[in-house]
């Protein structure tokens, strides 16, 4: 239209009036057309919102909610028993320094055992703790026995990432220090512990075995939960334990008596013992996973499974 009405100088000056009424007509009938479409238009779709049915009585979707982590759930049991026992649940520091996770746990620094546990030094006197031992030492030092204590808390080591091994896991610390405590305790609290976790068929072994800060030591074994202790599954083999019936799942012994020395304990007065779990060892077994990593991959399929 703006082109047209541009033309209408080049008219003869006569039919100049009568182009700009056509124009202008022409133009009032295209804005009416417009503005009837756009109405049309408009009432066709409120006519279709109002056609649609909402069935209110329907449940709406259910709220993606958290639950409980794998590894804090095994911790929270873990605590739960312990406290039902009597014993006190401490946290440490995860920056130690070198006396305390080392050298107070009789792991000089010319000792063999440094080799495999040396991990992340901030400097050279502190270090990211290489296990949950150090508050042994925190604990005897800040009271005298009897002490009965566990330290649930996170631990780093320089091992390579696979399937079974993470540069940081968690453990669980025991300790229980008095007079004519003896390895019958000790046997008899940590059965006692699988069976909370696992059920009433369940057994512990101690293997012989070797740690700077406990002697005797030894290896702590529970019977396969998923094959009952028998080695097989469904005729097969069983997956879990590879058939040999037993899962190992810490470290224990005896409080070496240097240990004692160190912290001012008297171990001809004195004696106690000490063990150490890892949760997600545990973790692992309870819920038949084989990849610790995928504790730490937030993966939400994998958390609502172990909800």
């Amino acid at each position: 239209m703006t082109a047209i009405r541009r033309g209408i100088g080049a008219l003869a000056p006569e039919e100049r009036p009568n182009a700009g009424k056509v124009i202008n007509a022409a133009v009032e009938r295209m804005e009416a057309a417009l503005a009837g479409a756009i109405d049309k238009l408009g009432n066709a779709q409120l006519e279709a919102q109002l056609s649609e049915t909402i069935d209110v009585t329907l449940p709406g979707a259910p709220a993606r909610i958290g639950s409980i982590h794998p590894i804090r759930r095994v911790m929270r049991d873990i605590g739960s028993y312990f406290t039902r026992l009597g014993f006190a649940v401490l946290q440490g520091p995860e920056i130690e320094t070198d006396a305390n996770n080392f050298d107070a746990l009789n792991i000089p620094a010319d000792h063999p055992a440094r080799e495999g546990l040396d991990s992340f030094y901030l400097r050279p006197d502190l270090v990211l703790r290489t296990h949950t031992s150090p508050m042994q030492v925190r604990a005897m030092r800040e009271s005298g026995p009897p002490i009965a204590i566990i330290v649930p808390g996170k631990a780093y080591r320089r091992d390579a990432v696979d399937a079974r091994h993470l540069y940081q896991f968690h453990q669980i610390e025991g300790l229980m220090i008095g007079t004519d405590i003896h390895f019958g305790h000790l046997k008899g609290v940590l059965t006692g512990m699988m069976r909370e976790l696992f059920g009433p068929q369940q057994e512990v072994r101690f293997r012989p075995s070797f740690f700077p800060f406990t002697e005797p030591s030894a290896e702590i074994d529970t019977t396969c939960p998923g094959c009952a202790g028998t080695g097989h599954r469904a005729e097969t083999t069983c997956r879990t334990c590879g058939g040999s019936g037993w899962i190992e799942i810490g470290g224990s012994g005896m409080v070496h008596p240097n240990v004692l020395r160190t912290v001012g304990y008297d171990p001809e007065r004195v004696a106690g013992w000490a063990f150490g779990v890892g949760p997600e060892r545990l973790a692992m077994v309870r819920y038949e996973m084989n990849d610790i990593r995928d504790f730490v991959e937030n993966t939400p399929s994998f958390l609502e499974q172990t909800s």
